[in-house]
């Protein structure tokens, strides 16, 4: 892309011709976004040159292993019930990089995603520029996403800020925002490559983000990190609440196209508020979602009207989350990369379908336990799932399928059931095949492993 900064008819021109493609080509030019820097300054340094749009409106922050983008997407849509505008900030996205960056449940309009970066580029390009006079990389990819989603918010701007973490907390770059609610979801081993090899570890990297004076809601969490999170909001004078002590799920049924939940919140109780995902692991996000709102819009001590609420839960949607795509046979996705998130999603499946089989398309990113998914897989849905694909996305990240053949066989899978098929496409005809054999009109098929494959998988199904 040329570096001209727009002066000039020649200028102007040029710009016309951007587009968000051309932005995101730009963007993945830099460091990718499995190479996050433990870093803060650049963060801060750039907010002051354009002029703190970190504080131009208030945030719920959240992190944790699992659940985030759920959560995220819940609280959303409960604060659009109460008439607020929202910026919601998630990350990875699935088929397109502007999904990251939402305006009031929408992504931002491709016009205001390539204006705003066009007018930071050149305030980047100053922070690139100290950064390298000083022997440091310059601005990552994601860190000039969470920029632009900063500026993006601060342009339209939003009422509220529903902010994901990325990776970890402390030195994630979102966190040059200060959250005044601090949401931690299910913490589980992930990343521990970066973040530390015990949840003791891994929860005092999620801590970070709960900041002097904000407001801690926290899931059930195992003891250990429990106790971080808890040390850390007395630490800085936060208030805490924790799923299972203060609020949680009181009941749920299954019911066509998702659930039926009776919520104990923070002030008040919510009953028979449908959520329209799968599984428990939503409901329990949905708790945790309408403590955060409670947070938020009355220190945890007003009660919500409960119809707003189930306004609100009602028009949730998550995809990439045991998300059906498609019918006869069901094609079911789901995002779960890590073994707690395929087992959630294996309960999922059992509770919500009948399936008389399910075949398995799996594809892993190099950084996962691939042999941890595969078991915890193979454990839950044992009796209806034997067939197994093994795959791959485009994404340079992959474990190619073949090297995935060992870590199926250790969990469990024999041999004659397992398929490898590197394509995509050639991996969901052999599953269709398969989930139809002797004209079974009940087997269906689950793809999961990564957020790229899942991604792929929509796009090649239409979605």
């Amino acid at each position: 892309m040329d570096d001209t900064n727009g002066t000039g008819t020649e200028g102007r021109a040029e710009l016309d011709a951007f587009s968000v493609e051309s932005v995101y080509a730009e963007l993945l030019s830099r460091a990718p976004e499995d190479r996050m820097e433990p870093r803060m300054a650049p963060l801060h340094r750039a907010m002051e040159i354009l002029g703190e749009p970190n504080r131009a409106f208030p945030i719920i922050h959240i992190t944790g292993t699992n659940g985030k983008t759920s959560t995220a997407r819940m609280i959303e849509s409960i604060l659009l019930a109460h008439d607020l505008r929202t910026g919601r900030y998630t990350s990875p996205h699935l088929s397109r990089v502007t999904e990251r960056i939402s305006i009031d449940g929408e992504p931002v309009a491709d016009e205001t995603f390539v204006r705003v970066w066009d007018e930071i580029r050149p305030y980047l390009d100053i922070v690139d520029g100290e950064l390298q006079a000083a022997g440091e990389p310059r601005l990552t990819y994601f860190e000039c996403v969470t920029i632009l989603a900063f500026a993006i918010f601060a342009d339209e701007p939003v009422d509220v800020g529903v902010i994901e973490v990325g990776l970890g907390g402390i030195t994630d770059a979102t966190n040059v925002g200060d959250g005044q609610v601090a949401v931690i979801t299910p913490i589980s081993l992930d990343h521990t490559d970066l973040l530390g090899d015990t949840v003791e570890d891994i929860a005092l990297e999620k801590a970070g983000i709960i900041k002097p004076g904000s407001f801690l809601v926290s899931a059930i969490q195992p003891r250990d990190a429990a106790q971080v999170l808890l040390e850390r909001a007395r630490e800085v004078g936060a208030e805490f609440r924790f799923e299972g002590v203060e609020f949680g799920v009181e009941s749920r049924t299954v019911a066509v196209g998702g659930q039926v939940v009776s919520l104990t919140g923070l002030a008040g109780r919510y009953g028979e508020l449908l959520v329209p995902l799968h599984g428990e692991h939503q409901a329990e996000n949905a708790a945790v979602a309408v403590a955060a709102v409670e947070a938020f819009l009355g220190g945890g001590e007003r009660e919500l009207q409960t119809e707003l609420v189930r306004n609100g839960l009602r028009a949730v949607t998550s995809p990439g989350r045991l998300e059906v795509v498609r019918t006869a046979p069901s094609i079911i996705v789901d995002a779960a990369h890590n073994p707690a998130g395929a087992r959630a999603a294996a309960k999922g499946i059992r509770e919500a379908f009948e399936f008389s089989r399910l075949v398995l398309v799996i594809g892993v990113l190099q950084d996962k336990d691939a042999a941890a998914i595969l078991a915890e897989l193979h454990e839950e849905l044992a009796g209806i799932l034997e067939d197994v694909c093994l795959t791959q996305s485009t994404s340079p990240r992959s474990i190619p399928a073949a090297d995935l053949l060992q870590a199926a066989l250790s969990a469990g899978f024999a041999e004659e059931n397992i398929n490898i098929a590197p394509g995509l496409d050639d991996a969901l005809e052999w599953a269709v095949m398969k989930a139809e054999e002797n004209n079974d009109l009940a087997g269906g098929i689950l793809v999961t492993g990564s957020i790229t494959v899942v991604g792929e998988a929509r796009t090649l199904l239409g979605k």
